[in-house]
Order: structure tokens, then sequence, then C-alpha cells
């Protein structure tokens, strides 16, 4: 039998609330919808059952739909939430996404408006629960741009990924700019959007912002997406025992052994998968690093485990000639030597970049 899923529209107008209940019945997934008309019932309809997706208005007596959404995602934090509002203010939209609310849309004044609404609100009841980038709610960097851009808004959205950042310019509908880690224009975007995770906030448009991305945002987002989806079926090289020379198996798609010793400060590199297969770079004896980097991250789990520390997540070493990190990430080990003048400061923050695009 298949499993209908359940609405709940919130909206202080009756009118309004039988418009979009007809709306929601007419949807390809044709959810169960109900509807309420204060803050206060909406509270207790969620409290007697299982909803999908809450569609809430921003203005309404005595609870106001800021309020309602501020308890809505600590009680459920797992339910979908869409803002459907005539208030303009972008003041409001800040603080709405910031609550992790998935959707502000203003309230369609035409038919397209009201076809692309329609799309995203079965995109949203359809859509698996998957890890993705959060206000609270998970979500992917393609939805949010998406999204963004259909409403035809005005926004920067920031994301953070581990230690890095990002920014993504949203006018009128279209992307005009990206930039990180001192990339650019497409090559920025396609970049920001391979990250699997982090965290997004939406920040005031910048009109003034020059435009270095001048394609449709359909045609940059599948293009972003096909780049993607080659690079995550491209073929990996083999591993082999190995000093410095042969090409390199990639730590990630993008970034290997090769690419890392162009690292500022990086005098070797180590990669160790089960105990078995060594790659390395800027060594001429790694079999030798390789037991004492195994027997050091033994030594390191078994004082975590006895401390009840949790699991080994960096290793940083300082001497005289030579500094070393060692991190573990998937059941393999990655040993990086760096120069002597490295702080441990400055070698912690490279070394979490280095993880980062490692998980990525």
């Amino acid at each position: 039998m298949e499993i209908r899923r359940k609405v709940l529209l919130v909206d202080d107008d009756p009118e309004l609330l039988d418009i979009y209940r007809d709306t929601f019945t007419e949807l390809p997934s044709k959810p169960e919808v109900e509807t309420a008309t204060t803050g206060t019932k909406a509270l207790a309809m969620l409290e007697s059952g299982e909803y999908r997706l809450l569609v809430t208005d921003l203005r309404m007596p005595r609870m106001d739909g800021l309020q309602l959404l501020a308890i809505v995602r600590r009680k459920w934090p797992e339910l979908r939430t869409v803002v459907l509002t005539s208030n303009a203010d972008e003041r409001f939209r800040s603080r709405v996404y910031a609550l992790g609310v998935d959707l502000y849309w203003s309230k369609p004044s035409s038919e397209a408006e009201m076809a692309q609404f329609v799309e995203c609100m079965e995109s949203l009841l359809a859509r698996e629960e998957e890890p993705g980038f959060r206000g609270v709610q998970s979500k992917s960097l393609v939805d949010l741009v998406q999204l963004e851009c259909i409403s035809q808004g005005s926004t920067v959205l920031r994301i953070t990924n581990g230690p890095f950042t990002g920014h993504i310019w949203v006018s009128n509908g279209e992307v005009v700019d990206a930039e990180t880690e001192e990339v650019r224009g497409e090559a920025a975007f396609q970049r920001i959007l391979r990250w699997k995770a982090g965290n997004f906030e939406f920040l005031p448009a910048e009109p003034a912002r020059p435009r270095t991305i001048f394609k449709p945002y359909n045609a940059l987002l599948l293009e972003t997406a096909q780049a993607i989806d080659e690079s995550n079926h491209a073929p990996e090289a083999v591993e082999t025992i190995a000093p410095a020379g042969p090409p390199d198996s990639p730590l990630t798609p993008a970034s290997g052994l090769t690419a890392l010793m162009e690292t500022d400060g990086v005098e070797f590199a180590l990669k160790m998968v089960a105990d078995t297969r060594i790659d390395s770079r800027g060594l001429n004896q790694p079999e030798l690093l390789a037991t004492w980097v195994r027997q050091s991250v033994n030594r390191f789990r078994e004082l975590g485990e006895s401390l009840q520390a949790g699991n080994l997540d960096l290793i940083t070493g300082m001497g005289a000639q030579q500094n070393l990190t060692i991190a573990n990430k998937g059941g393999t080990d990655l040993c990086v030597g760096w120069k002597p003048d490295l702080t441990a400061e400055d070698l912690r923050e490279r070394m979490k970049k280095i993880v980062t695009l490692w998980a990525s």
C-alpha cells in the first residue's frame, strides 16, 4: 500500500487555506492535506500526527510564523518547512533561513509562479532523507541555489566546509559570482558544489557585485553536476609500494599525494591503506616510516581508549629537524612531513584543510 505524505498548511486567512489545500491535493504524490488557522492549533496537530511538510505564513495573531518555526525546529527537526508569505522584507528571509527552513517563498501572484511553487513542493515531499548542508534541515547545495534562482531572489550564500569558506552571489535569480580559497567564478562555483556537507547562511544581497559568471543558472548547475558525476566515476589508480616518482593514487578525485606535495611547507607524504598498501612522495625508504607510523597510531589509539577520549583525530609531532602530522580517515593513515620552521598551530590548520579535502 502506497504511503501518502501528510502536509500541514498554516495561515490565518481561511480563504487562502482553501486555495492552498486544493493546490496541494493536486500534486502528483497526492498528499493528505490538513490546515490550521493559528500557530497554537498547528502545534497541537503536529503533536498528534506524523507530517512530512509544514507550510506556514509569517504574520499571524498571537503566535506568528517565526515563533511557530522556532518551536518546530526544536521539537521536530526532521520536519520539512516552508514559509509562504507576502512579506518582502529581506530581514525576514535571513531570519527564516537561520531557523533552518527549507524554502522562503513569496505568495504566488501568477500562474507561472504557482507552477514553480508546486514543482518545489513536490520535490520536498518526494525526496528521501540524505546527508547534506544544514541550517537545521538537510538539503543539498544544488537545492539551495536552484530554489533561490527559481524564486528570483537576490542574496549571498555563505557556505562553510570545515576550515573552508565559500560564497555564491545570486542576483535576481541568476548566479553572478562565486569565490573560495582565492578561486573565483565558475571554477569556484564548481569547487564549492563538490562539498558534500557543512553549514550555510544567507547574507544580504550585494547588487554592486561585479559579475564573473554569465551562464543561466540551469545551464551552470547542469554543467557542474556533469563535472562532479564524471569525477566521481573516474577510475582510481592502483596503489603500489613505491618511492617518489610513479603516478599517485588520489586521496580524492581532485587531490592526490602529488598535489599535496605542492602545499606550502610539505616535505614528504605517506599514505597507508589497511596495513598493506603504501604510497609515498619525497621518501627513499617509505616502509621504515610506515612501520613507525602504524606503531605510533596504535599506541595513541590505545591511550585514547584507556582515557575514553574518543577516536583518534590528529597527531602532531614537533622536532628540531622535522615536524610530522598523522591523521586517520576511513581505515587509511596519512602522514605528512613539514618544514621545521612551522608552528604547531600552522601544522594543525594546514592538516585540517588536507583532511577536509580528503574526506570531501
